[in-house]
């Protein structure tokens, strides 16, 4: 701009200056923007009114995104206020302008308040205009903004913690809610007790709509209470609060263990098939039971449990009969010794006899106990049980440590032999014992879940918190169970692995209802039988142990054995190509301790939501990968995540606003897809894909620093020519290259079938056609960016055949969308790119120049895409 047009803008009102300002934003003159906005600021007579005046005549916000004028003027104004800090508002003057300030919060994005909040001082407002601002944005709905303002402004403690964090539960937004108490210790047990009266039992969905507003976006089946309940435990455990702030949930807890247990041991062990203890069972039940549904319960454990009509009441036989019809189910009835057979048929049986198993409650049975099992070259199998305790707030301690030998078990009183030790002379002797067994690497210890079993062990006995982390000749058949179950079906010549297969994937239609799962499930897998899992409940603390619970834990440790035979006699039958010695642990490493996650005082801003994970959820993939091989799913929460990612040639799906969180679980398993999630949704979707398969983002990042840390997680190595190789509304890989001359047919011929109105298509009178001259020589640069004029992305490219030039419309039946094209473009360009499954038309722009500069900390730049470099 030459000194003409500068003089002229001395003395310009704010809204003359924001239609300059306008005009070259939409030119896309950034650099002359830059100067004019600068220039403009000091000709104005009140710069921070004059400033406001602009932001509230200028309508474009496009909120959440900072390519916006309104975005550009906030930025460039900070910059020019600080270099002029010599310029100071009235103190009158500002109290009048922050009252119209408030206004224009309803439209200001929250990524954008901090500096509004600086900008014109609201800080230093009147705390009840700031209290009626923000309870106005709730109002309005603008939640996420009137808890981010409140933040800033230090304003929580006199702000409802049900109005404001409960709605943002029903947004998924648990990283806002965090930050919104996390100084204000009063406002943490506020929180919990309002999610506490959410779980009464009374009237769950009620309460949770109640407090859910009356806002009609709010979905209160996003929240239910086994979320509610999992997130007051984290938080408990979190700020450290005691269970008495939340009787609901721990009742509900306690409740549903109850009742758990009721059924495991009173029912399937105690009662069992006895008949005359199920008539007593039932005889009991109405005394317990309301009245109003007595004859349904009691009916119901009629049918459970098999009894015969005729030894129940009239009005329990009718409303049996009619469960019957409601279920289609006959009643069965078994003698309790063909139950037994059927046990011994269908589960896993322990080979050796009750004899050879040693119970070893005394520290002078350890000695013959270390003299078979510390022998080098030995194999032992190891298992661990403990009582269990059924509430997030009580710790397990284990009570029996198994070791099994081929032609042995050993089960080790762990509270008997811990008391021993602390007599004189033998403080170390056990401890010693337990160091021997787990850090000699000549020995090879087999588990199932190791790393569970080895951390309670070491949180129960504080002599061995040390011993056991360091551990080698370590083998955990889980990994070995996850690689049998990602390999291919077994070969055909192995007739009795293939029968274990099938009886794998059929499951075991009697003697066991539950489906398999863990150590059991890999036990049907290989040895064609699963374990019986009766008394995995069991009280192990309780002494002397039943015979049912000395078979139960002998079998545990012993069936690792048996696996380790089978699957090292042939590991190619099962389809696998490694080796059992390839998961073997040798060398003697020191576990590391989990990292917790700092509590930041006066956070502005709430943490990063990977820091509310463990460390084996979060694992990248090793090795690079190119944006055409990674696939993901993005939750309806990250849609600007999912664009940004398509921009660079990622395989992106994202699910609708109207989904449910679940189905990116159901698509990733189905497409081998990576699930990209945050908030609450995360501890769902983790546990429904395999590991490292869900990540879950910092909801308040930009969309473009979350595209550029997920593609760092992962290490996807992006090239200049995936840029755009992917159309950033419908994920399609497959571009229809057109001219100019071609392009310009299809405009007349839509504007002939009046397929486009005036205001929209450009009229052929308007079109400008490329001059000869023009793009000859080197590609032109623009802000130190070369203009791209050979740019190939790494796509598909269509057949001329796939669009028919008569009808405009593509052969998946999308119509080429020409309305799109400015009429001005017809000149700049040579060629346009057709999306063919959605029809919509890109162009080389500036556009690819600034995608280009946003993700150049993460672009791969060879010597095939040299036209890139500066």
């Amino acid at each position: 701009m030459n000194d003409d047009s500068a003089s002229t803008c001395a003395g310009l009102e704010p809204l003359p200056l924001l239609r300059i300002l306008q005009a070259q934003w939409t030119k896309k003159e950034i650099h002359e923007l830059q100067e004019e906005a600068r220039r403009g600021f000091a000709s104005l007579s009140d710069p921070v009114e004059g400033l406001l005046v602009m932001l509230e005549n200028c309508n474009d916000w496009r909120k959440g995104k900072k390519q916006s004028l309104a975005h550009y003027l906030v930025g460039q104004f900070n910059s020019w206020i600080k270099e002029n800090a010599r310029f100071r508002q009235p103190h009158q003057k500002r109290n009048t302008l922050q009252m119209r300030v408030f206004s224009l919060f309803t439209v200001v994005p929250a990524n954008l308040l901090d500096e509004v909040v600086s900008l014109f001082e609201v800080d230093k407002a009147d705390t009840s205009s700031l209290l009626c601002l923000i309870k106005d944005l709730c109002i309005k709905g603008k939640y996420k903004e009137a808890v981010t303002l409140s933040i800033k402004l230090n304003l929580q403690s006199q702000l409802s913690i049900e109005e404001m964090c409960i709605p943002l539960l029903h947004q998924d937004d648990m990283n806002l809610v965090k930050a919104y108490v996390d100084d204000y210790p009063e406002l943490q047990i506020s929180l919990l007790q309002a999610l506490d009266s959410l779980c009464h039992p009374a009237d769950r969905t009620g309460n949770i709509r109640r407090h859910g507003g009356k806002l009609s976006h709010l979905r209160c089946d996003k929240i239910s209470y086994k979320v509610l309940s999992k997130l007051v435990f984290r938080l408990m455990e979190l700020y450290g609060l005691g269970i008495e702030l939340c009787p609901n949930v721990v009742n509900q807890h306690c409740l549903a263990s109850f009742r758990y247990l009721l059924h495991k041991h009173f029912v399937e062990m105690l009662i069992g098939q006895n008949t005359w203890l199920q008539g007593q069972f039932l005889n009991l039940l109405p005394k317990y039971t309301d009245v109003s549904s007595v004859q349904s319960t009691v009916a119901r454990w009629a049918l459970r449990m098999n009894v015969p009509q005729e030894k129940l009441s009239h009005h329990v036989v009718e409303r049996l009969k009619q469960l019957e019809k409601e279920k289609g189910v006959e009643l069965e009835s078994s003698s309790r010794e063909e139950c037994l057979k059927e046990k011994k048929r269908n589960f896993y049986q322990l080979p050796i006899p009750t004899e050879s198993i040693y119970f070893v409650e005394h520290l002078d049975q350890l000695k013959s106990c270390a003299a078979r099992v510390l022998q080098a070259g030995g194999v032992v199998g190891i298992d661990t049980e403990w009582r269990p305790t059924f509430t997030a707030w009580s710790k397990a301690r284990v009570s029996i440590l198994q070791i099994a030998l081929k032609d042995c078990v050993y089960l080790l009183d762990l509270p008997h032999l811990m008391k021993e030790s602390e007599y004189p002379g033998q403080e170390h002797e056990f401890a010693q014992f337990i160091q021997s067994l787990f850090s000699d690497r000549t020995i090879t210890k087999l588990g199932y879940a190791m790393a569970g079993d080895l951390h309670c062990l070491c949180m129960s006995y504080s002599v061995l918190k040390n011993v056991v982390q360091l551990t080698a000749g370590m083998l955990d058949l889980q990994n070995v169970h996850k690689e049998l179950q990602r390999a291919q079906v077994p070969k055909q010549n192995c007739r009795e692995t293939v029968d274990v297969f099938k009886s794998f994937e059929k499951g075991l239609e009697s003697g066991s209802r539950q489906r398999q799962k863990g150590l059991s499930l890999l036990v049907q897998h290989v040895l064609g039988k699963p374990l019986d899992k009766t008394e995995q409940l069991s009280n192990w603390d309780k002494r002397p142990l039943r015979l049912q619970q000395i078979d139960y834990a002998a079998t545990d440790a012993y069936c690792l054995l048996d696996l380790y035979d089978a699957l090292r006699q042939d590991m190619q039958c099962f389809g696998m190509s490694c080796t059992l010695e390839s998961h073997l642990k040798l060398k003697v490493e020191k576990r590391r301790k989990e990292n917790k996650p700092k509590k930041i005082k006066n956070c502005k801003l709430p943490p990063p939501a990977q820091d509310t994970q463990s460390a084996p959820e979060q694992i990248a993939l090793s090795s690079p990968v190119s944006p055409g091989d990674f696939r993901v799913i993005c939750d309806n929460m990250l849609q600007g995540l999912g664009r940004y990612l398509r921009c660079v040639g990622v395989d992106v799906k994202v699910l609708a606003n109207e989904d449910d969180h679940r189905m990116a679980a159901e698509i990733a398993r189905e497409e081998n897809r990576v699930i990209l999630t945050c908030g609450l949704p995360y501890q769902t979707l983790r546990s429904q894909v395999g590991e490292g398969r869900c990540l879950s983002v910092n909801c308040l990042q930009k969309a473009k620093d979350q595209a550029i840390n997920v593609l760092r997680h992962f290490n996807v190595q992006v090239t200049p020519n995936d840029l755009f190789s992917r159309c950033q509304v419908c994920n399609g890989s497959e571009y229809l290259k057109l001219s100019v001359e071609d392009m310009v047919q299809a405009v007349q011929l839509n504007n002939a079938l009046g397929k486009a109105e005036n205001s929209e298509a450009p009229s052929t009178e308007s079109i400008k056609f490329p001059s000869q001259d023009k793009h000859k020589g080197p590609p032109r640069t623009d802000s130190g960016f070369p203009w791209i004029s050979y740019y190939t992305p790494n796509c598909h490219w269509a057949e001329r055949s796939v669009l028919n030039m008569k009808t405009l419309i593509f052969m998946s039946g999308a119509p080429l969308q020409v309305r799109t094209i400015p009429p001005g473009i017809f000149d700049k360009v040579l060629w346009f790119y057709c999306c063919t499954t959605c029809g919509k038309v890109f162009w080389e722009g500036s556009h690819i120049r600034q995608v280009f500069s946003q993700f150049q900390e993460v672009l791969h730049i060879t010597n095939d895409s040299a036209y890139f470099q500066i």
